[in-house]
């Protein structure tokens, strides 16, 4: 299973990890077949998100994944974020091998799951 020089530098050198205490928005969602988990924290601030974390626990993959998606969201409105798909992650990181876009899916539904926490 080959990846991409871009899942290697976000799996090596993952982008916006951490935990926001300011978060008004956090999302967590996981998948009990892999065991992947990902959490996202928001910080919006006039419909923008200002900033953004995440922790992710599971494979090389989600972890490039949860950054990537965190990257495309970050200074984005609130609109523009809803928008998040997992085919636009796997794009931004030159793909992902077939057994693993599971993990692209996850990215996007935790992102959609912060959103909606902000929401509430």
């Amino acid at each position: 299973m080959a990846y991409s020089a871009k899942v290697m530098d976000h799996f090596m050198n993952p982008r916006n990890v951490g935990e926001l205490d300011n978060a008004n928005g956090v999302g967590e969602v996981g998948n009990a077949k892999c065991g992947d988990i990902m959490k996202i924290y928001l910080d919006v601030q006039d419909n923008v998100i200002q900033d953004v974390r995440f922790n992710t626990f599971g494979c090389g993959a989600a972890i490039a994944t949860s950054s990537m998606a965190t990257e495309l969201i970050k200074g984005k409105t609130i609109e523009e974020a809803m928008e998040l798909t997992n085919k636009a992650v796997v794009e931004a990181l030159d793909g992902l091998p077939p057994v693993k876009l599971h993990c692209s899916v996850l990215a996007e539904e935790a992102v959609q799951a912060a959103l909606r926490d902000y929401y509430e």
